[in-house]
């Protein structure tokens, strides 16, 4: 019945989430063939169709969608797919007779087109073999005979419960092998047991896809290292010049400033330099930023993986911990240092390409404080000409002036009135220089206010 009040609508999704990767009963003897299928993020859809396919040879029941996980029943086999954030996993299991452990495989069962046709690229098949109790037990000579005299890893497991022998490596029949051996162990015991070391092997794969690339990009940030040294010294060497160059307000500091402005085409060049070297820098941490931080979320899950086996030593035998403690966490760590170097280089490029448009700038300033003080030298130079100009126009305004006046007063003495021309003319002419010169002054002092509207009048007016 339905319950009296509003579910989240995730609340079924997030509960399910709880049993996405559980685990399928075992039992000896079984074998188990894994395989972890690289397809990328936007693989679901091929898969989903090529597991459909699959299912509908073998006359099993095909979901609609098949989701994160699928179980099924294939014949004899016992199928579990399951999806990943970048890759899926398919896993047959058949119990049969296991005398000979690696002497076949579950996928010899599969139709040999559908394998060939797989979406995507194998990045790991391991053959996994589970041996009831009371198969023959194998000294160390037996076991390195049975991984083709390679040295072998071994540990008891579950506390005891069951055996795990490895060489981690890929033999003849391209599968990597795996042999677990029955102790004490339960059906839900030895599922969840296979499912672990599956998963440690598939897992501790995806964690190395990022060490060739870490290798690579040690390389290519080096040479930008050293790039990057190189132009350091150049901006160094540019700022020293920069500084023996004296006060910009001395004639010395003012030669000094213009031999800065030289100097910009040099720093524009050192800037298009850097911001190139900042780009390959970025570029390859777009490349490789995912996978470094995909190498160590994987490696956690390995690390979390190899707790739950709870191994306990096999004296003679190194354990799954020592070995890939030594092997994958280095590889790891290289990632991890490579991602962080390639951090650390752009921030200093970064902060160089900073430093350098701060030197771009202050330069054009410099250059734009030159060009202003010629302006204004040139200012002064034109109010001086004005200033003698002015003067000249007051002579020449009086003289026309004077001339106008002179003929005025000929023209009254013509007619008849008492004037004496020549008297007149000298009491008109200081007056006539002196109104000129008034009238000037007023107009340029009124163009004055129009220039500077917030300044105080001055007295007069």
């Amino acid at each position: 019945m339905s319950l009296p009040f509003r579910g989240h609508p995730l609340r079924h999704a997030l509960t399910d989430e709880l049993h996405a990767r559980t685990f399928e009963p075992l039992r000896a003897p079984a074998r188990v063939a894994h395989l972890a299928v690289l397809c990328g993020e936007r693989g679901s859809g091929r898969n989903d169709q090529h597991l459909k396919r699959l299912l509908a040879h073998f006359g099993a029941a095909v979901p609609q969608e098949p989701g994160q996980y699928h179980y099924a029943r294939l014949g004899g086999l016992h199928l579990r797919w399951e999806r990943h954030t970048e890759f899926v996993t398919y896993s047959f299991a058949s119990e049969e007779d296991v005398s000979q452990p690696f002497a076949r495989s579950p996928l010899d069962d599969l139709p040999a087109d559908w394998l060939r046709e797989m979406p995507g690229e194998v990045i790991s098949s391991v053959l996994l073999v589970l041996e009831p109790r009371d198969a023959p037990e194998r000294d160390t000579q037996a076991l390195t005979a049975l991984f083709g005299g390679n040295s072998v890893l071994g540990s008891l497991v579950v506390g005891g419960a069951g055996l795990a022998y490895s060489d981690m490596r890929i033999h003849d029949d391209d599968h990597g092998h795996l042999l677990l051996r029955d102790i004490g162990l339960s059906e839900a015991q030895a599922g969840r047991l296979v499912k672990r070391v599956l998963e440690i092997n598939a897992y501790r794969t995806m964690a190395l896809l990022g060490l060739p690339l870490a290798r690579r990009a040690n390389a290519l940030l080096s040479d930008a290292d050293q790039r990057l040294t190189q132009v350091a010294k150049a901006i160094a060497r540019s700022s020293a010049s920069r500084d023996a160059g004296g006060d910009a307000s001395s004639d010395s500091g003012r030669r000094a400033a213009d031999l800065r402005v030289e100097k910009i085409p040099q720093e524009r060049e050192l800037l298009g330099e850097l911001t190139a070297l900042a780009t390959e820098i970025e570029s390859v941490a777009a490349q490789t930023t995912y996978r470094f931080e995909a190498s160590s979320a994987y490696y956690r899950i390995v690390e979390q993986r190899l707790t739950q086996l709870r191994q306990q030593r096999i004296e003679g035998l190194q354990t799954f911990n020592e070995f890939l403690e030594a092997r994958l966490a280095p590889a790891v760590a290289t990632c991890v240092s490579t991602g962080e170097r390639q951090q650390r280089l752009a921030e200093r490029a970064g902060r160089l390409i900073a430093l350098l448009r701060a030197r771009v700038e202050l330069s054009l300033q410099e250059q734009n404080r030159g060009l202003l003080d010629s302006m204004d030298r040139r200012a002064h130079l034109q109010l001086r000409l004005q200033e003698t100009v002015e003067g000249l126009s007051v002579i020449a305004i009086s003289y026309y002036g004077a001339g106008l006046v002179g003929y005025l007063l000929k023209g009254l003495e013509a007619s008849g009135y008492p004037v004496n021309p020549t008297l007149g003319l000298a009491v008109a002419v200081p007056v006539i220089a002196g109104l000129t010169w008034f009238l000037l002054h007023r107009t340029k002092r009124h163009l004055r206010r129009e220039a500077k509207p917030d300044s105080p009048v001055e007295p007069g007016g």
